[in-house]
């Protein structure tokens, strides 16, 4: 009877390594997904996304921006396990702290440089100064950010992700623009309600 125990514990656990494995987009059984609005037959127009076209001639952005091609803003996208954004960094801006909780990212310098890094598991931060075309990843999951340190010159990025629905997490946003309760984050930084207040009121806006 215990052998038989240990068998089927170890086939669970053998499952859920193959499933943890496999994590992310779910494979499709079609050649690509039709959303039930689109009219058929389906043309070439469904599988173009023109929206990249606003950075053409434009002029660059005054704070941090980024424009982005997901399964949101490009339907023909989902179940293909792939989206894109442009990351525009003005001098001396910041991408803060975020996560991407379904895709890893790999990130391609055009212009300009950036200031990048993630912090792993075991707490350890990885950085690099990263010049254009430099092209740098940043694994699943992981806290991480840019930062264009030059004080005269802007940066801009292309981002890839495995993944036509990645999700970015921002820390700053999420820890200190919910509902979580001031005493539980003072204790958690290790500060008073009263800098935790005083924090929050610079998201209020």
């Amino acid at each position: 009877m215990a052998s038989k125990i240990q068998f089927f514990l170890l086939f669970l656990v053998s499952c859920t390594t193959l499933q943890i494995s496999m994590a992310g987009d779910p494979d499709i059984l079609t050649d690509f997904i039709t959303p039930p609005n689109v009219g058929l037959p389906l043309d070439g127009n469904f599988f173009t996304f023109t929206g990249m076209r606003a950075l053409v001639g434009a002029p660059f952005p005054t704070a941090f921006k980024v424009l982005k091609a997901t399964m949101a803003e490009f339907p023909a996208l989902n179940g293909q396990s792939v989206s894109y954004a442009v990351l525009q960094f003005p001098n001396g801006t910041v991408n803060p702290p975020h996560t991407h909780p379904r895709a890893s990212e790999l990130l391609f310098v055009l212009m300009g440089s950036l200031e990048v890094g993630f912090v792993d598991t075991t707490n350890k931060l990885f950085t690099q100064t990263l010049q254009q075309g430099d092209i740098f990843v940043f694994p699943k999951g992981l806290v991480h950010f840019q930062f264009n340190s030059d004080s005269k010159n802007p940066a801009l990025a292309l981002s890839a992700f495995g993944s036509a629905s990645a999700g970015t997490v921002s820390v700053p946003n999420s820890v200190f623009n919910s509902t979580i309760d001031d005493q539980i984050l003072a204790m958690s930084f290790k500060t008073d309600v009263a800098t935790i207040q005083k924090i929050k009121s610079g998201f209020s806006g």
